[in-house]
């Protein structure tokens, strides 16, 4: 009996665990435009490219900032020149001419043309300081031009999620409206399936008309489990952009409302963020241009350089410095210069291109738009009317068919009227709701 009760108590602790994990969300829409703006896989991508144009920024630095290293080099070596090299630098080099006869140690005949090996540790400090590299301060306005262009693509990936979520999430309410209308249909059938099954037994119905009911009723389960498909691949797309689990369950709060006017103001694509980053890429091309003409520049350099050689490692013994100034002149390369100048020239005629053709698109997209929502608000109006008068047919010719004033096919006539009005209405509402939004992504706001 302990034994019964132990695991009836294990099993209703595993159901409650499940479902905790299985957790169904109501979400108004601005929920899960929130929800998306901060977990969204996407978004982080283009926040982690400002990042790297931030990082190229960082770079551009080196052409005012000096740079400094430090080495250590080691070698051994018996060759007569490189040993004496050592020895001078290492401070160790030996003679003695106060003796009789003159000691001439390390500078003697034999000692230089067969020189014992030797071990030299180089520790080296070298800075160098750009003076003059003209290409060097045209890439940091580059970088700069290419971050603001960033900045805005990043701007547009927010505002493309936006109108994917949007779609998504009136996707979700217009297939679940859909839902009720079709099993709201499905009940009214099968109470005239049911009629229409006792009228054949008692003879008054021929086989024909009460099969004609039960193939619309399956029709209409058919229709049903579609719908269903739709739900779930609807729920499937917002799982995915707002980055929930796979047992999550996303209920939509909304409602697909239409405005009572639209607005008369017109739209425009001025200040579109895709715009502006199209825009922001001329910029980066005309620099680049510029750096390519740079390179007919000289490039000044100065450095110095702070030598330390010893027997070991990292040793101060042997002290030495070099400073110096160097000037670099690509006098001739080739044509390799020219050419990349008129390849960039060329880029930034594409750049100037691509914003044409873009800002073309984009009156053309919000002009789309525009219909669309003009049109989908007026079939809402046509549709509206259309379910009043189905409804209407459908329940007279549904009294008549309950006396057997109506054949089965009139039913089924009417039936399906009101069911696709329904539909009518509630594509429209989406529609509506849809080119509303895609009319504001295509325009600045």
């Amino acid at each position: 009996m302990v034994t019964r009760r132990f695991f009836a108590l294990l099993a209703a602790g595993l159901v409650t665990c499940s479902q905790a994990e299985a957790a169904t969300m109501k979400l108004s829409l601005d929920d899960a435009l929130k929800i998306a703006h901060e977990r969204n896989s996407m978004l982080k991508a283009a926040r982690a490219k400002n990042d790297q144009a931030d990082a190229r920024i960082e770079q551009t630095r080196q052409g005012f900032l000096p740079k400094v290293t430090l080495s250590e080099t080691v070698l051994q070596t018996n060759d007569p020149g490189a040993v004496l090299v050592s020895k001078l630098q290492q401070e160790s080099a030996y003679y003695n001419f106060n003796t009789t006869p003159p000691d001439f140690g390390d500078f003697s005949l034999k000692n230089l043309n067969h020189p014992g090996a030797i071990t030299d540790f180089q520790t080296s400090l070298q800075v160098m300081q750009p003076i003059f590299n003209k290409d060097a301060n045209i890439s940091r306005s580059m970088a700069r031009s290419a971050r603001k262009a960033q900045g805005f693509m990043t701007d547009r990936a927010v505002e493309t999620i936006d109108l994917n979520i949007k779609k998504a999430y009136y996707g979700l309410i217009l297939a679940k409206k859909n839902l009720d209308a079709t099993e709201q249909s499905i009940r009214i059938m099968q109470g005239y399936s049911s009629e229409a099954a006792r009228g054949y037994a008692a003879g008054l119905v021929t086989k024909s008309d009460k099969l004609s009911t039960e193939v619309r009723l399956a029709e209409l389960r058919d229709q049903k489990l579609q719908i269903q498909d739709a739900i779930r691949n609807a729920e499937d797309a917002l799982r995915t952009m707002l980055a929930l689990g796979p047992d999550d369950t996303v209920q939509p709060v909304g409602d697909l409302n239409v405005d009572a006017k639209l607005s008369a103001s017109k739209a425009s694509a001025d200040g579109r963020s895709d715009l502006k980053a199209l825009a922001a890429f001329q910029e980066v091309t005309g620099y680049q241009h510029d750096m390519a003409r740079a390179q007919y520049m000289p490039r000044v350099n100065a450095f110095a350089q702070q030598n330390w050689h010893d027997n070991s490692i990292f040793g101060t013994e042997g002290s030495s410095w070099t400073i110096g100034l160097n000037v670099q002149w690509n006098i001739f390369d080739g044509m390799a210069t020219k050419g990349k100048v008129e390849e960039a020239r060329a880029q930034a005629m594409e750049a100037r291109y691509n914003y044409e053709a873009a800002r073309q698109q984009s009156d053309m997209e919000i002009d789309m738009a525009r219909r669309s929502l003009v049109t989908s608000r007026e079939r809402i109006a046509v549709a509206g009317q259309s379910l009043n008068a189905a409804k209407v047919s459908f329940d007279f010719i549904g009294e008549q068919f309950r006396t057997g004033m109506a054949m089965s096919f009139e039913l089924l006539m009417r039936e399906q009227a009101w069911t696709w009005a329904k539909m009518r209405l509630n594509q429209a509402k989406y529609d509506y709701c849809i080119a509303k939004s895609e009319l504001e992504y295509y325009s600045a706001h």
